[in-house]
């Protein structure tokens, strides 16, 4: 296949909330507890909520800036390309890319709107995620049809308002919802027990993806305070190899059929080795530890139900013969450190070699149309959606990389880089 022949689809990027996210998207008795957006004398931007002040306005959003300036975030939308925050801008960075799909997870909520899950008043909390995911699908994704895989924030602290959220925001084209890759950790029941029945039930009935996404327990896997940040990057995707082997020997998987789980941005050259390890365990120990898979093994479960997404991963790719390539899906995870963006096709086509059209069209987009409802030709015709058609259309939109003058995180240890910003 050719480059600009591909048509590709990320399951995995991030928006960087504006500041008028939360006007007339609230009822006139929440209007004045919505968080606010703000300049310090400093210079820097928050977010104002509940007497508290979210520093993470952008994490990590460090598109268009050399490496050199990469960190934990930037501290103001002076430091962003508008591309990360305006959605307009943001559909010309993905033509310019090539790029015609996107799933966008949040931001200063973080992942499972734990900002407002903490909220003591249960009403304010559910109205402030409401709002959140009416404009990020009315909004965000309704504003250019066909480019945007709505992906709502979950009403994490109730798992019948959550059912709720999810049937109402299904009603409104949201086939995905963000979760926790391990809610135990932000202090909810775990996956082992029966409290999120009515969310997966819902999410089943709709047809809705539950998306964990790495980090979204808020627990970082650390080896050590004065180990340097490289070991926290090089170990992020343990925390999805951890919920994947929490999912398998749940219960969930084979108590509700119809579920799908998207591991996003946990890569895939894992799971050749995962699948191998959860067989070998449970042919050797079932009779002792009580599992019961009936007439499948836990592979089949595992390929039944889970979506399994990567970024760049040459020996994943590699290893397609024994991963179920139905479920494969790839990210671009714009504006973050690690993506590919501008470059994500030839990125992508470097893994390529002896790879079939089919697994390269299943890859990049046909199995996120198909998980996650996802039509876009029905917005413009196949031939206007390819990697060539789109960067055609995105001539001299500027791409260039640019120094902000902002120093990144240099050699920090994991300590004096997350500090007090620890999610």
């Amino acid at each position: 296949m050719q480059l600009d022949d591909l048509i590709m689809v990320s399951v995995d990027d991030h928006v960087v909330e504006p500041p008028h996210l939360f006007e007339g998207r609230l009822p006139a008795k929440y209007r004045d507890l919505a968080p606010r957006f703000i300049t310090r004398e400093d210079g820097t931007n928050a977010w104002s909520y509940e007497g508290q002040e979210i520093s993470n306005v952008a994490l990590n959003a460090v598109a268009g800036r050399p490496p050199e300036e990469y960190g934990i975030e930037p501290t103001s939308f002076d430091e962003l390309r508008p591309g990360t925050y305006d959605i307009h801008q943001r559909v010309k960075d993905m033509d310019a890319n090539g790029i015609l799909g996107s799933l966008c997870f949040p931001s200063f909520p973080q992942f499972c709107g734990q900002l407002f899950a903490r909220t003591e008043d249960k009403d304010v909390a559910l109205a402030m995620v409401r709002a959140y995911n009416d404009w990020h699908i009315d909004e965000w994704c309704g504003t250019y049809p066909g480019r945007f895989i709505p992906c709502s924030l979950p009403a994490i602290w109730d798992a019948e308002v959550l059912a709720a959220e999810v049937r109402r925001t299904a009603a409104k084209g949201a086939h995905a919802v963000t979760f926790s890759e391990n809610p135990a950790k932000l202090g909810w029941p775990s996956l082992h027990s029966d409290h999120w029945d009515p969310f997966w039930t819902a999410c089943s009935d709709e047809n809705v993806v539950v998306c964990m996404h790495i980090g979204s327990s808020s627990q970082l896997v650390i080896t050590a305070p004065d180990a340097p940040m490289d070991v926290l990057i090089t170990l992020t995707p343990m925390n999805i190899v951890q919920a994947a082997a929490d999912l398998v020997w749940s219960p969930v998987l084979r108590k509700f059929p119809q579920l799908k789980i998207a591991l996003s941005e946990g890569g895939i050259g894992w799971i050749p080795y995962f699948l191998e390890r959860i067989d070998y365990n449970y042919q050797r120990h079932h009779l002792w530890t009580g599992q019961d898979f009936g007439d499948k093994l836990p592979s089949q479960v595992f390929n039944e139900h889970v979506i399994t997404c990567f970024i760049d991963d040459h020996f994943g790719v590699a290893s397609r013969q024994f991963l179920d390539m139905d479920n494969v899906c790839w990210e671009c995870d714009y504006p973050h450190s690690d993506s590919t963006w501008p470059t994500s096709p030839e990125t992508f086509m470097k893994q390529m070699d002896g790879v079939s059209d089919e697994d390269i069209n299943r890859m990049t987009h046909l199995n996120a149309m198909r998980h996650f409802s996802f039509d876009p030709f029905s917005a413009a015709a196949r031939e206007e959606c390819t990697v060539g058609a789109l960067r055609r259309r995105a001539a001299g939109h500027d791409i260039s990389i640019r120094a902000r003058g902002v120093r990144g995180g240099g050699h920090k240890t994991l300590a004096s880089q997350l500090g007090a910003r620890a999610r």
